[in-house]
C-alpha cells in the first residue's frame, strides 16, 4: 500500500519515518520531494579504460551549488536530505515529472529497503542534447513508501547505510566476488 500524506505526516510527527531538513511544502499528496545537495562524483575516465563488477571504480569528488551536465553525460548526486525508515516501509525513488520533461533520467536503481539510514545518491543522466544547469536545494526526486505486509526480519545493513553524500558503486564488494 502505497502511503498518504496523511499517514507520512503522522509518521513523521511520532518520528517513525524520520526525513531531515523537511519543510511542510515537500510533502506531496502522495510523496515527499527530495532537493538536489551540493556533493557530486563523476567518473574518472582518465583511471581507467574499462569498469568492471570486480574492481573499485574511480571517481572524482566535489561540491558545488551549481552543476551542469553535459549532453549524454552521467553523474552522482546526493539529496539533501537524510532520511530513515523504519523495518516497515521502503521507498521508491522516481524523477520529477517537470525534470524528466527536461531530458535528465533520475535513478538510484529505484529502491530504497527498509531500515536504510542516510542521504539517498542519485544517479542523473542528461538523455538530451543540450547541457542542464541543476541547482543545490532545488526539488530533484521524490520519494514514495510503501508498507510491508509485515515488518522486515532484518533491517537493511548494507556497504552504502550511513551515506552522507555521493558513493559510488561498490559492487567489488559483493559476496560473490570472493567465492
Amino acid at each position: 500500500m502505497i502511503l498518504s500524506d496523511t499517514t507520512i505526516k503522522r509518521l513523521l510527527k511520532t518520528k517513525e519515518l524520520e526525513v531531515t531538513p523537511l519543510s511542510e511544502s515537500q510533502i506531496q499528496p502522495a510523496s515527499i520531494d527530495l532537493k538536489l545537495g551540493n556533493h557530486f562524483l563523476k567518473l574518472d575516465e582518465n583511471a581507467f579504460s574499462t569498469m568492471s563488477m570486480t574492481d573499485e571504480i574511480n571517481y572524482i569528488s566535489f561540491e558545488s551549488n551549481e552543476i551542469i551536465i553535459p549532453s549524454n553525460s552521467f553523474l552522482l548526486a546526493t539529496t539533501k536530505e537524510y532520511i530513515k525508515l523504519p523495518n516497515n516501509l521502503t521507498a521508491f525513488v522516481e524523477g520529477r515529472s517537470s525534470i524528466g520533461r527536461m531530458g535528465l533520467f533520475i535513478q538510484n536503481a529505484g529502491w530504497v529497503d527498509p531500515g536504510f539510514k542516510g542521504k539517498i545518491t542519485l544517479e542523473l543522466f542528461n538523455a538530451n542534447r543540450l547541457p542542464i544547469k541543476l541547482l543545490a536545494g532545488r526539488r530533484i526526486c521524490q520519494l514514495v513508501f510503501a508498507q510491508l505486509e509485515e515488518p522486515a526480519e532484518r533491517s537493511y545493513n548494507g556497504k552504502y547505510q550511513g551515506q552522507k553524500e555521493a558513493v559510488g558503486s561498490r559492487i567489488y564488494l559483493d559476496n560473490e566476488n570472493s567465492e
